[in-house]
């Protein structure tokens, strides 16, 4: 009953009045202890008198102090650094006019003068000697009282759940102890800190606040069996990432959830939400050095022009789209075929606007979403002259592999006739650069994706050089994206949320990968320094093993592989392949100023013998004949070679033909 009582009144009961009422009062029982101590409990009838002339003062500064310091206005129950800081702002003020006072009558005494009241004579109000003795006194009941509030609040009100997840948090520094303030102060907070793990020789085997700190090499999987731990939280978010490699895998070894705490810098009002402590995810594991983007090119490159974004409600074109707000272009058109998808972008990117323009410096950018498919040659051409953009990012594409194996004349309507389309529309009105987004399953294609892509990219070459053209076509070219729509990632999320097994297609199977963010501003990058007819390719780092991408995913999720969550091999689908490469092996590359970005040296290609290549496809397309469109790609891409799909035959047919023709040549 008192308790609940306590919690339903708790506002009332400590409002910023009343608190000051106690402060007072507390301060007023450390002078009266001061006295005591300074008198040896010894008090005669005139030291009671002081004394008392003494609290009165001291009630008419201590409120002085506490108006102007506003220690009374904090929430008692959940005091904090600053709130404490308040306090000996209190103290320290209270002292400093007590003393000022002191001096004023001794400045009186000196000019022979009397302060008298009630028929006594002071020289000095409050004898300096108890000012020490009361400073110290008073912080510390000031301090204690609201610590034991604190501390009754948080017995009161939160209980002992058996569900509550045990945790250790990795670094005992003010990131760690921010991280157990938050997690002991809430009472909504579901996680209870067991201990520290911190490998600094000074801090092992001591405590902070009662939490016990251990050597990270003590912590073993029967450690954390024992205590029931569930999660580890590194709360060390400066730290090389050379250094979060080695702690990230000594802790997915433990097989326990692994979540992290962002920079202090970033924590409101100096205090961690709790909804700031995230889980590690796969990205945090696949992290290179941080890109250094040239902000400045790609800023004279795109502010103050019109972009054109197709694509734009899939991953890449949405990340695209945000970046690009932040280089003020005036206008923004975001092209996309998917309703849904590009509505919710608009709300997204609409508030992103708003925020913006509250800054001097932004300038109003004007956005247009439009529904269109790149592969109506008449709705392309006319949305180019409408709008003549400056600058044109087409990442408009399908791209899942196995599925456009089973649809190829879906793949080259949007990834050949689209790409040519919008290409003929940009050229024909001027447009300044067009950046298509290409992929590495365009070098030495296995599988018809690949090969549209590569068609593609042959198409926008030879168009960058055909006499007239004046507009700069550029391609940049990279692996797997982590995170996006279809990602491998995801899927592996879903299997394990499921309680698994995880499927992965092969053992040996390996791919790039790269994250959303970095490779949209390579692709500004490479925009900015192209001039026309580049393939750019971008530093992918080290080839994954998508086997392992799996099992470290189980593992951040706090789950054993192969026992706790099943691994199956499906086997390749069609049209993948074990390995990805970034160029062709006729292909070489150049370096360029960016260290990331690398410009490969392809064959040209005269536009007029691709322009009747594509042109060769349209009755295939019409006619449905996937045969047919399939050997034609072939033809167009001798490298095109298909792996673990049914058009493999047409690869046997082309060389026993090839044959055929060198013995009658011979012969």
């Amino acid at each position: 009953m008192i308790k609940k009582f306590f919690l339903r009144h708790s506002n009332l009961i400590l409002s910023r009045w009343i608190v000051l009422v106690i402060d007072v009062f507390l301060m007023e029982c450390a002078l009266i202890i001061a006295n005591l101590l300074r008198f040896d409990f010894v008090l005669s009838e005139l030291t009671i008198y002081h004394i008392r002339m003494q609290m009165l003062m001291l009630a008419v500064i201590g409120v002085i102090s506490i108006l102007i310091t506003g220690s009374h206005k904090g929430l008692i129950r959940h005091t904090s650094q600053k709130d404490i800081f308040n306090i000996i702002k209190v103290g320290t003020l209270t002292i400093i006019l007590l003393a000022t006072i002191n001096y004023g009558l001794f400045l009186f005494d000196n000019m022979n003068k009397r302060l008298v009241i009630g028929g006594v004579e002071y020289w000095m109000l409050v004898p300096n000697s108890v000012l020490l003795i009361f400073y110290p006194i008073s912080l510390f009941l000031l301090l204690f009282f609201r610590m034991f509030i604190k501390l009754a609040y948080y017995n009161l009100t939160i209980q002992e759940k058996l569900n509550r997840i045990h945790v250790l948090v990795y670094g005992a520094g003010k990131e760690g102890i921010g991280v157990l303030q938050t997690l002991a102060g809430l009472p909504s907070s579901p996680y209870k800190v067991l201990g520290f793990m911190d490998d600094h020789p000074g801090k092992i085997g001591k405590s902070v606040q009662g939490v016990p700190i251990v050597n990270p090499e003590s912590v073993t999987r029967e450690f954390l069996q024992k205590r029931e731990i569930e999660e580890i939280i590194l709360a060390m978010p400066n730290i090389s990432e050379k250094q979060k490699d080695v702690i990230y895998e000594r802790l997915l070894d433990l097989n326990v959830a692994i979540k992290s705490v962002p920079p202090v810098e970033t924590w409101i009002n100096g205090e961690l939400n709790l909804h700031q402590i995230r889980k590690i995810n796969i990205e945090d594991l696949l992290q290179r050095d941080p890109i250094r983007l040239d902000n400045q090119t790609v800023l004279r490159e795109v502010f103050g022009k019109s972009v054109l974004i197709t694509g734009a409600a899939g991953s890449i074109g949405q990340e695209l789209s945000r970046q690009l707000l932040h280089f003020n272009p005036s206008r923004l058109v975001l092209v996309d075929q998917a309703e849904t998808p590009l509505f919710e972008l608009e709300q997204e990117l609409t508030e992103v606007v708003q925020t913006l323009e509250s800054r001097s410096y932004f300038q109003k950018i004007s956005l247009c979403y439009i529904v269109a498919d790149v592969s109506n040659n008449d709705r392309v051409k006319l949305l180019i002259a409408e709008e003549k953009p400056h600058l044109v990012y087409h990442a408009a594409a399908y791209k899942h592999v196995p599925l456009m194996e089973a649809h190829p004349l879906e793949a080259i309507r949007v990834n050949v006739f689209g790409t040519c389309n919008l290409a003929d529309a940009a050229s024909e009105n001027g447009v300044e650069k067009f950046v298509m987004i290409s992929t590495d399953k365009a070098v030495n294609p296995t599988s018809i994706m690949g090969a549209t892509k590569r068609l593609a990219e042959i198409y926008i070459q030879s168009l960058n050089h055909n006499p007239g053209n004046k507009t700069a076509f550029i391609t940049t070219r990279f692996g797997n994206v982590l995170g996006s729509n279809g990602s491998v990632t995801r899927t592996f999320n879903k299997q394990i949320q499921a309680g698994g097994p995880v499927t992965v297609t092969h053992p040996d199977i390996t791919r790039y990968f790269m994250t959303i963010p970095e490779a949209c501003q390579l692709v500004f990058e490479a925009a900015a320094m192209g001039s026309g007819g580049e393939i750019f390719i971008f530093d992918m780092g080290q080839p994954v093993k998508i086997v392992d991408l799996a099992r470290n995913m189980i593992r951040l999720s706090g789950y054993t592989p192969d026992r706790e969550i099943k691994i199956v091999y499906s086997g390749l689908r069609p049209g993948e392949k074990l390995y990805e490469e970034l160029l062709n092996d006729k292909e070489r590359t150049l370096p360029t100023h960016h260290p990331k970005i690398m410009k490969a040296k392809v064959r040209d290609y005269a536009f007029d013998e691709v322009s009747r290549m594509v042109g060769y496809m349209t009755e295939p397309v019409r006619n449905g004949d996937r045969r047919a469109l399939v050997r034609l790609l072939k033809q167009f891409i001798p490298e095109y070679i298909s792996n673990n799909s049914i058009y493999r035959t047409l690869d046997f047919d082309i060389e026993r033909e090839r044959k055929a023709v060198e013995i009658k040549r011979t012969n």
